[in-house]
């Protein structure tokens, strides 16, 4: 499901059960995160798919990237892995004017 941002961050920031999920490259990530976000590659491929099948399914993932565009893909890819709660964040770390702090 995408979100913008202000919905983004005012569904996590009310979520007991949240998780931020960057599916950036390191060398992206290395320029800034969102705080306390994880980090899976989403250009990983099968190594992307087997991380995200070895994350908890009952917690609820908030997932950006770039420009929204991967982490678009990468909600989608949960969503059919049984996922059911997968937040793409509309615009991505772009847009951000959120705090960005060092991985």
């Amino acid at each position: 499901m995408d979100l913008t941002q202000e919905d983004w961050v005012s569904q996590y920031e009310a979520d007991t059960n949240a998780v931020i999920l960057d599916v950036r490259t390191e060398n992206e990530c290395n320029e800034g995160i969102i705080s306390n976000a994880i980090n899976i590659d989403i250009y990983e491929g099968q190594g992307f798919i087997e991380k995200i099948e070895a994350l908890d399914k009952s917690k609820n993932y908030y997932v950006y990237c770039r420009s929204g565009a991967r982490s678009a893909k990468a909600c989608e890819v949960m969503e059919s892995l049984g996922f059911d709660h997968a937040f793409n964040l509309l615009g991505g770390i772009l847009g951000w004017d959120g705090e960005i702090v060092s991985p």
